[in-house]
């Protein structure tokens, strides 16, 4: 019975602090089979497998009970995210001709320099604070500015993504206090309110291009085709609302598994060529995607020697995975000179996270900058309050006093 609740205790709230002793347990079973009928994944060569299996499908509408979607959300496509090969290929594809290698390789890399004057801005109000809040004075502004630049939002249009970006933040991080349907539903409107506005300024680019990626979106010039206005819409909300609150997860668990180990934020500190491989380490230890719960088998599968029906929830816990001592040496230990380190913390496979570049440059640009302006940061509480999504793992509150 105790495998059949597993996926119930490690959503409960209770657990969010600290998941890994029941990951460890998922592993014993690598297979679990949960009471409502889905089935969870724990192992890291299992989950890599079924990353890679094209049997495997990302569109929730392939599974035997779909899930009910609110109407404010059916105004647009499903992003690529949620589809399955021929289409997910084509428009990830289209998107990815204007953001990375091997079409537009330097325009990450040309972010270097506004991602690290945004952080100087945001270290500059922080001077004179001796507590800050890690999230709110700094983890949490960081990505959403970034991505508002990348996309070519006017700086005066900012704070009204951040406000979007509560409503939708509030829609995954459920609220016991609070009616889910209508949190939903304001979150729908949010993503739908978003969407208009970029297509609108995408429109705008057509025919005033400047460099940014929706005007990228709206040439389109990419060898596949060319991305309709509402496939511009869906895709632009993704790379906010997913590129916004995995950085704001990785730079936070970052801050606070560094001050967990201050012998090792030392020697980062001594070593800031390091972080690179330290932001891995952290994707791996405290990775803020800590599960894919939207895969469905296309058929019959045998996992572990399981067989997952066609059509059943399929889960796949990506943090397990990453702990696994079958694929780790020491997983629990937070190494950040580890070598060999193919973690799963961007997924794997043709779904692998597609801002994945951007979000590194951040946490490595991010993490460098605080670790050297902090002095002697101490953490008022730990473990801290975190964010209630189990999916989406991170505090939602850090707060940190310095000298």
């Amino acid at each position: 019975m105790a495998a059949e609740t597993l996926f119930q205790r490690i959503t409960d709230y209770a657990h969010r602090a600290d998941p890994y002793p029941l990951y460890a347990e998922l592993r014993e079973h690598r297979v679990a089979r949960q009471e409502d009928g889905s089935y969870l994944v724990g192992t890291y060569h299992e989950i890599e497998a079924l990353l890679h299996d094209p049997r495997i499908s990302s569109d929730r509408r392939h599974r035997t009970a779909p899930d009910e979607s609110d109407p404010a959300d059916e105004a647009l496509p499903p992003a690529f995210i949620g589809l399955d090969d021929p289409e997910h290929h084509r428009l990830r594809g289209l998107a990815m001709h204007s953001f990375g290698p091997p079409h537009t390789p330097g325009r990450v890399d040309a972010m270097h320099g506004e991602i690290t004057r945004i952080v100087k801005e945001l270290l500059t109000g922080l001077a004179d604070k001796e507590r800050i809040d890690i999230v709110d004075d700094f983890a949490y502004p960081l990505p959403v500015t970034v991505i508002c630049r990348l996309l070519g939002v006017p700086i005066e249009d900012e704070p009204q993504f951040r406000q979007w970006s509560d409503a939708i933040v509030a829609g995954i991080d459920p609220n016991p206090k609070e009616d889910p349907a209508e949190r939903q539903h304001a979150a729908a409107e949010a993503r739908k309110a978003m969407a208009l506005y970029l297509g609108g300024l995408a429109e705008k680019r057509r025919d005033q291009p400047s460099d940014d990626m929706l005007s990228a979106f709206a040439a389109g010039d990419g060898a596949g085709g060319q991305l309709t206005p509402l496939d511009i819409m869906s895709t632009s909300v993704l790379l906010l609302i997913a590129g916004h609150e995995t950085t704001v997860n990785l730079i936070t668990n970052g801050v606070l598994t560094l001050l967990r180990h201050p012998d090792q934020l030392a020697r980062l500190r001594s070593d800031p060529a390091l972080m690179p491989r330290a932001v891995e380490e952290l994707l791996r230890y405290e990775p803020p995607v800590q599960m894919l719960p939207q895969r469905t088998p296309l058929a019959d599968i045998e996992v572990a020697g399981l067989t997952v029906p066609k059509g059943a929830p399929l889960i796949l816990m990506l943090a397990s995975g990453n702990r696994d001592p079958e694929r780790f040496r020491d997983p629990d230990r937070f190494d950040p000179a580890r070598e060999d380190n193919q973690h799963l913390g961007f997924g794997s496979g043709v779904h692998s996270c597609f801002g994945a570049p951007l979000a590194r440059l951040e946490a490595q640009i991010a993490l460098n900058a605080l670790i050297q302006n902090l002095d002697a940061p101490r953490l008022t509480e730990d473990p801290p309050p975190y964010r209630r999504s189990p999916v989406l793992r991170g505090p939602r509150h850090l707060l940190v006093e310095r000298d």
